[in-house]
């Protein structure tokens, strides 16, 4: 089958810096291609090469006769001052759509989309549904390929789902740059790794990312194992020339020049190997106190609209929280009021005395784009305060993967995964008894989210997380709180509880903010049954079932974990299906929990 786009021996440089160089990438029909990568490896700068949009410096990019080509970009500028009407028409236009096609294309998208209204500005439109709007733009077009740069950045968990919908169900090829581990595993049949450490400056695998970092491993060690042998083969021709041999015989000056070759190849070799990740480490303060944070009876409005109401919430060392809802519920909203960066309308906020908070808002509200790397990371603009120690300014940047060179340039022309490694380096100085972290996630690559990951769980301060990667959400926290964004709000030990949860608050399930169940008793009159003998036995023995079932869980979580299991991919399914099976018997034992209590509190109150 020929390729739609096929990239073959590509290279592009910004300036003095390499990009990549030699790589080969193919799509074909049916393909659904997911690219990773570290920040800097030019995975944007493919995707553009790919579009046409740029050329390559080398190499060359051949597309079929005819193919239409559609590119989201990471970030859409769209002028605010129009209606989502305008700008899907214009697309349409754009595309050479005839008129009466365009329209029924227009109007068919705005239906898959989920937008009610086309007559809605856009300047009222979340991140996420901006991000919506791009992709449909896209749509609109009608492509063969799509393009797609970051596109889960700002989607809430609803709008990641249809986003899945969309791309599992199109009738289109796609490419997709995303460091989101969980909607890559749903959606893609072939993953491709963008990084200078493979000789060819890419690589390639069919099938999904699971299997991708089976196979990448396996290729991994066979490389490892050539270099070690090829080590052993240098050391050989070394200790020969040792010995003092002259290249006066031809041959003699054949196996000199090829020793010499080999030299290069080694060093060449361990250099494309030797893997710099950042070194994140935030500082806890060690502090012992049992109650950090203490909110009671927290409310909050925007308006005529409540997205908090009468939420109470206890925080202690070693809490990894994780702050759950859609886009708009008020998840940031309340991370800013526990920063004490906002006001709450109602309700109380204690906090611990000389309470150390670090808090990381999602806009980068704290970087100046003007300002340098070098003034960013340090007042002094030479050293900094690690852990009691100095530290030369260009080793602490170091950590971070930042260059010498880069200390003087201003934030601005940074890329959006080094403006968030900027972030945590100058965050990371500050002891914390606290870490509020809102969306740290965006624009990391998969190697610095692990990382992040670890530095949150060896943390053993209190966390409060809010992040749409599900993976970091269901490896970090042990603790929930799920808000619906109409002030219900609920406390759960699962991600998987919470989306039970809000699904019955949008079926009407008559959810309770506290998650109990109202009493339909209540409302008719008739005083409801109390408990039977055998359901107050049950409800007397439900939070003792509850201690052993999670007790499983975390039991199950760690054997995950385990580096033995990682690698065994057999294993490790098995571990994964008793993790989800022990979870859905916590998640089924709250529930029973919460049914029992609301019965007990309708008779109690009737």
């Amino acid at each position: 089958m020929s390729a739609l786009i096929y990239a073959q021996k590509i290279q592009k440089s910004f300036g003095a810096k390499r990009l990549f160089h030699g790589v080969s990438l193919g799509i074909g029909e049916n393909d659904r291609v997911g690219i990773i990568g570290p920040n800097g490896s030019g995975k944007s700068t493919l995707l553009k090469v790919l579009a046409g949009l740029e050329s390559p410096d080398e190499g060359t990019v051949t597309r079929r006769q005819r193919l239409r080509v559609a590119y989201v970009a990471q970030d859409t500028p769209f002028s605010l001052d129009v209606t989502i009407g305008d700008i899907l028409h214009e697309s349409a236009n754009q595309a050479g759509l005839p008129k009466g096609e365009a329209e029924i294309r227009v109007y068919e998208v705005v239906g898959r989309v989920g937008f009610s209204d086309v007559s809605q500005r856009v300047d009222v439109l979340s991140g996420g549904w901006r991000k919506r709007l791009a992709i449909a733009c896209a749509i609109v077009q009608d492509p063969d390929v799509m393009l797609l740069d970051e596109p889960t950045n700002h989607m809430d968990a609803e709008g990641l789902l249809w986003l899945e919908q969309v791309l599992l169900q199109a009738s289109w090829s796609w490419v997709l740059v995303s460091h989101d581990r969980w909607f890559l595993e749903q959606t893609t049949n072939k993953m491709a790794e963008l990084n200078s450490r493979y000789e060819d400056g890419i690589l390639v695998f069919p099938g999904t990312y699971t299997s991708f970092l089976e196979k990448r491993e396996a290729f991994q060690y066979s490389q490892e194992q050539q270099a070690q042998a090829l080590a052993g083969k240098v050391r050989r021709e070394e200790a020969w020339l040792r010995q003092g041999a002259k290249a006066r015989t031809t041959k003699a000056k054949y196996r000199v020049e090829s020793a010499q070759a080999l030299q290069v190849e080694l060093a060449e070799t361990a250099t494309r190997l030797r893997q710099q990740d950042v070194g994140i480490d935030f500082v806890a303060s060690g502090r012992k106190t049992k109650q950090l944070i203490e909110v009671v009876g927290l409310s909050k409005s925007f308006g005529p609209r409540r997205v908090i109401h009468n939420l109470d919430l206890m925080i202690s060392p070693g809490k990894a929280i994780g702050i759950v809802g859609h886009n708009g519920s008020g998840k940031s909203t309340l991370l800013k009021i526990l920063a004490k960066e906002l006001e709450a309308d109602e309700g109380m906020v204690k906090y611990a005395d000389n309470l150390q908070l670090v808090y990381f808002d999602q806009q980068r509200e704290h970087l100046d784009p003007k300002m340098t790397l070098r003034r960013t990371l340090s007042d002094t603009g030479h050293t900094v305060t690690y852990r009691g120690q100095t530290i030369h300014l260009a080793g602490w940047a170091k950590r971070f993967c930042f260059q010498p060179e880069q200390l003087d340039l201003p934030v601005e022309r940074l890329s959006g995964g080094e403006q968030a490694r900027a972030v945590m380096a100058r965050f990371m100085l500050q002891p914390a008894d606290v870490l509020i972290v809102d969306e740290p996630t965006n624009d990391l690559d998969i190697p610095t989210r692990e990382i992040l990951e670890e530095s949150f769980k060896e943390f053993s301060g209190a966390l409060i997380l809010v992040t749409h990667d599900r993976f970091m959400l269901e490896k970090v926290c042990k603790e929930f709180v799920g808000l619906d964004g109409h002030g219900a709000h609920g406390h759960f030990a699962s991600y998987g509880q919470w989306e039970s949860w809000l699904n019955r608050q949008q079926q009407g399930d008559n959810q309770e903010p506290n998650g109990s169940r109202t009493s339909k008793g209540a409302s008719s009159g008739t005083r409801p049954k109390k408990l039977s003998y055998k359901e107050q036995h049950e409800f007397d023995q439900m939070e003792e079932r509850i201690h052993q079932a999670e007790a499983v869980c975390e039991a199950c979580r760690v054997k995950v974990e385990d580096p033995t299991v990682v690698t065994d991919h057999l294993r490790l399914q098995e571990a994964y299906g008793a993790l989800k099976e022990a979870e859905r018997k916590v998640e089924k034992l709250y529930a029973r929990w919460a049914e029992l209590e609301a019965k007990r509190l309708a008779h109690a109150g009737g």
